[in-house]
């Protein structure tokens, strides 16, 4: 089971980890409604590392991209959803629209993102760049994603 970390020490942690030789993977997302494209991304993101680390987007940051009536879990029971699964050893919650700053603290080995980006169209690009992080990107489900899901319970109400 997964746990939640505090970001003050997520950094120190990560280097204890990486003192130890292990490798870590990082991906990130509010994962609101959990489905099963976002259980094969995070299966997928597991595989890269010995420790998957989510930095997860607080409900300030969800509100912030996704607009008021986001998001439909709190940041609390997200973490804890996302713990559960076997393929997520760690969350982290952070407050900014972008992980970048968090990213640069923690320089992960790995940090995966959705196939619908690419180097050139990747935010944390020049972040990635400058730590030597490598990037995978990883398909979507087809058909798969929490707003088509919200929209979906939205017409049949």
């Amino acid at each position: 089971m997964g746990q939640v970390l505090n970001r003050t020490n997520i950094a120190d942690f990560v280097d204890k980890l990486r003192k130890s030789g292990k490798t870590t993977v990082a991906t990130n997302g509010c994962f609101d409604i959990l489905h099963v494209g976002h259980v094969r991304y995070l299966q997928k993101t597991k595989s890269f590392a010995d420790y998957s680390i989510v930095l997860l987007n607080s409900d300030k940051s969800v509100r912030s991209i996704k607009g008021p009536s986001r998001p439909i879990n709190n940041e609390n029971d997200r973490a804890e959803i996302l713990c559960a699964l076997s393929c997520v050893d760690y969350v982290v919650l952070f407050d900014e629209d972008s992980p970048r700053d968090l990213l640069d603290e923690i320089k992960p080995d790995v940090y995966t993102k959705g196939a619908d980006y690419t180097m050139e169209t990747l935010p944390e690009a020049d972040i990635m760049k400058k730590n030597g992080i490598r990037v995978e990107f990883i398909e979507f489900v087809d058909g798969k994603s929490t707003t088509k899901l919200i929209n979906r319970i939205n017409c049949e109400s």
